[in-house]
């Protein structure tokens, strides 16, 4: 040991360099997944300790029933369209109806609005076509119709809620502004319990061109549901209702439970500052698409002959 030393510090090792970047990286991102990590336990905590919500539809509830639009709602499209494609075929009218039914079409389209006289237009053409049948021809013809062209247009996520209810004992009603006869065939082929329809007059079981009252349209839906309910002995606020559109909102806001399903854009709106529940079935142009405006009601029937005409001339 050299003359002075008085300590040979030879053996501790030497201090280790500075942590690089590559260090100090890996301990933040250790200590940010800690972090997260204990933030996802709490979460998952809090969704354990959260109560549960209530089952619905309530199973044994005879109190409650389901109400469903129909026309984007239950069926990709409007029923009337379909339904106006079938009688074309059939012969039920002819070209040179198409071009009133055609004006009358495009009217809504480009207006947008309601107007009484334009109403009473489109509907008394709708009616003339049918005027002089017999109820039990249209039954068996819609029929038919169901068969080529509504059947695959079913919305399965639609149809399974309706399931849902109908699982839980619930009586399950279609409510459209398509003709009684027609959404009866649909409702049956669903296996719901029945449907609210447009009513058109018919004496000796032959169709007479006239309405009873109007097409069940907007507030009518509404009294139609609020007539059924009481008949039925049912508590509103037990209820549910599923539309696609603004015009359904009085029905929607009687129920207790309200769902807006691939609503339109005044509905998807309304449901989301009410607080209802939301269901979109559509998927990409899908989704985009209202179909054929509610406001042309029995008017949609001349999209379908429209429809059919133009399929006619394309395979010529």
């Amino acid at each position: 040991m050299p003359s002075g030393a008085l300590f040979d510090l030879g053996w501790i090792p030497r201090r280790r360099r500075p942590a690089t970047a590559r260090s100090v990286l890996a301990g933040e991102a250790a200590a940010e997944a800690a972090r997260k990590t204990s933030q996802e336990v709490e979460e998952a905590q809090a969704v354990e300790e959260a109560p549960t919500e209530p089952e619905f539809p309530v199973v044994g509830d005879t109190a409650a029933a389901a109400f469903f639009d129909l026309d984007n709602t239950v069926m990709q499209g409007a029923a009337l369209f379909h339904f106006g494609r079938g009688l074309y075929k059939r012969h039920f009218f002819h070209k040179r109806d198409l071009a009133r039914f055609a004006w009358q079409q495009i009217y809504f389209r480009l207006a947008g609005s309601e107007n009484p006289e334009h109403m009473a237009d489109v509907r008394n053409s709708a009616l003339s076509i049918v005027q002089g049948h017999r109820v039990s021809e249209l039954m068996s013809i819609g029929e038919e119709i169901y068969d080529e062209y509504m059947a695959e247009r079913v919305w399965p996520g639609t149809r399974a809620l309706a399931q849902a209810h109908l699982d839980a004992g619930q009586k399950v009603w279609l409510v459209t502004a398509a003709p009684v006869e027609t959404a009866t065939i649909i409702a049956r082929r669903l296996g719901l319990t029945g449907a609210l329809g447009t009513v058109a007059e018919s004496v000796g079981g032959i169709y007479t061109g006239k309405l009873v009252g109007e097409p069940l349209h907007g507030p009518a839906k509404a009294e139609a549901v609020r007539a059924l309910a009481a008949a039925e002995g049912l508590d509103l606020s037990h209820c549910a209702a599923y539309s696609d559109s603004a015009n359904d909102i009085p029905m929607l806001s009687l129920v207790g439970h309200p769902y807006a399903i691939n609503p339109d854009s005044r509905l998807r709106k309304h449901a989301r500052a009410h607080g209802w529940r939301l269901r979109d079935y559509r998927t990409g142009r899908k989704a985009a698409k209202i179909g054929i405006p509610a406001a042309a009601g029995v008017g949609a029937l001349a999209g379908g002959a429209a429809a059919a005409v133009a399929l006619q001339r394309r395979r010529r």
